[in-house]
């Protein structure tokens, strides 16, 4: 079988990249189609990739502009290269209605997160042949199309199966002596960031101030760091990231990607953002297993005072890892699930519809 695998962002790679590692082992041709978005063509360095040629909008009214464009270039690309199963976490739904292309979308973000997400899910969600998300996502007039699985993007690359962290990766970098922190300064410009706001720096350089007695801080930043920040930027290899963020004692930033990788690892996040309370994935990860914690910007003191009180938790470290260890009893091994998944398509969607238990074959 041919698959093509239509990648937006770093995320996506990384959802998807061991999944695409065991189909080319199984035998089947692989194509993967990438657009240049921050440090996802590095990350596909030791891939076959075709990069898609369409210009990076600015705001919000440049991406939709360019929306026809983007289009057009996957139609072509897709007439050319004739794949069995398109696969990915973006707008492609028009292969199918216009080629007839099956297609998968994996979904976690609710369909009613903002308006401008719940209206892009009525131009596409309907042409997906398949619509996968973790159970808890809400999709609103979709959640009968959905296929619901126990799991999360970010176990496909995490679950212990498919990640073992590795001190020595982390010693490339920096000392593991003492404790040290992540903090992740996002840009929050994401189709789904419309009106976000996160960290600045009055209260990074409080956070800094409060962490500095406790062990070292690096931060890891999206957008462009004050020259006061500069001695704390976390220079490495962007795949070992994972490692690092494995063996440190507290994560706190206003990416709720990597708050979400955070806790799949069992170390302590505090997310600062508006969508704190907003988001399924994470809410489920907050109230039912307490590993990340969602913060609004309208309240920084309750930020400082969190993480004041995750510092001063006995044995931090071991009691997040037995509350990873029970998120985990619960969830199931998601890159051999969408392996399977993909390699059965459509058996696979009427098995999970018919009998969604079949997923726990998945451990």
């Amino acid at each position: 079988m041919k698959y093509l695998f239509q990648l937006n962002h770093p995320a996506h790679y990384h959802l998807f990249k061991n999944v695409i590692h065991q189909l080319k082992k199984d035998g089947h041709q692989v194509l993967i189609l990438a657009r240049p978005k921050d440090i996802l063509i590095d990350l596909l360095g030791n891939e076959d990739f075709d990069i898609l040629k369409i210009e990076k909008g600015q705001n919000l009214f440049q991406k939709i502009k360019l929306r026809k464009q983007t289009e057009k270039y996957i139609l072509n690309y897709t007439e050319k290269y004739k794949p069995d199963l398109i696969i990915g976490t973006g707008d492609f739904s028009y292969v199918t209605k216009k080629q007839g292309i099956p297609s998968i979308f994996c979904g976690e973000d609710d369909a009613n997160l903002n308006l401008f997400l719940f209206l892009w899910a009525l131009t596409v969600y309907d042409d997906f042949s398949a619509i996968l998300a973790p159970e808890g996502v809400n999709n609103s007039i979709w959640n009968n199309k959905t296929i619901f699985y126990k799991g999360y993007h970010k176990l496909a690359y995490l679950h212990p199966n498919q990640f073992t962290p590795d001190k020595k990766v982390v010693e490339k970098y920096l000392s593991t002596d003492k404790p040290y922190f992540i903090l992740r300064f996002a840009k929050l410009n994401a189709y789904h960031d419309v009106n976000a706001k996160g960290i600045n720096s009055v209260i990074a350089q409080k956070l800094i101030k409060i962490l500095q007695p406790q062990g070292d801080i690096y931060i890891t930043s999206e957008r462009e760091l004050e020259p006061e920040f500069e001695k704390f930027r976390l220079k490495i290899d962007p795949v070992d990231i994972h490692h690092v963020l494995f063996f440190s004692k507290l994560y706190i930033g206003d990416s709720q990607s990597m708050a979400m990788e955070a806790a799949m690892l069992g170390v302590p996040s505090v997310r600062f953002n508006d969508f704190a309370g907003k988001i399924s994935v994470l809410e489920e990860l907050e109230h039912k297993y307490g590993l990340t914690f969602g913060i609004k910007t309208s309240q920084p003191e309750k930020l400082f005072e969190k993480v004041e009180e995750l510092l001063l938790m006995e044995n931090l470290s071991e009691e997040f890892q037995n509350r990873r260890q029970t998120m985990l009893a619960d969830k199931i091994d998601v890159t051999t699930f969408l392996v399977w998944f993909i390699e059965n398509f459509p058996q696979s969607a009427k098995i999970m519809k018919e009998t969604p238990d079949y997923q726990y074959n998945f451990k």
